[in-house]
């Protein structure tokens, strides 16, 4: 996984009925964009560092860009 400063990191619930949690990048702790990464969590602005597992992906700030266009 490797991410930049200003993408998303999606969280998918583990448990049918919860949200998915969604944060943006705001530091990243390694050069090459690998993890952990310091994340401002949307749904409660707090900024907490993050070691993603299997249930993460980023969204990149483009792909997010262009998918508010195309909508």
């Amino acid at each position: 996984m490797k991410a930049a400063v200003g993408d998303e990191l999606v969280i998918e619930s583990a448990h049918e009925g919860e949200a998915r949690r969604v944060g943006v990048i705001v530091e990243l702790r390694n050069d090459d964009g690998s993890p952990p990464y310091v994340v401002r969590w949307l749904h409660v602005e707090q900024e907490t560092l993050v070691f993603p597992g299997p249930d993460a992906h980023v969204m990149p700030k483009k792909q997010e860009a262009r998918l508010t266009t195309e909508q």
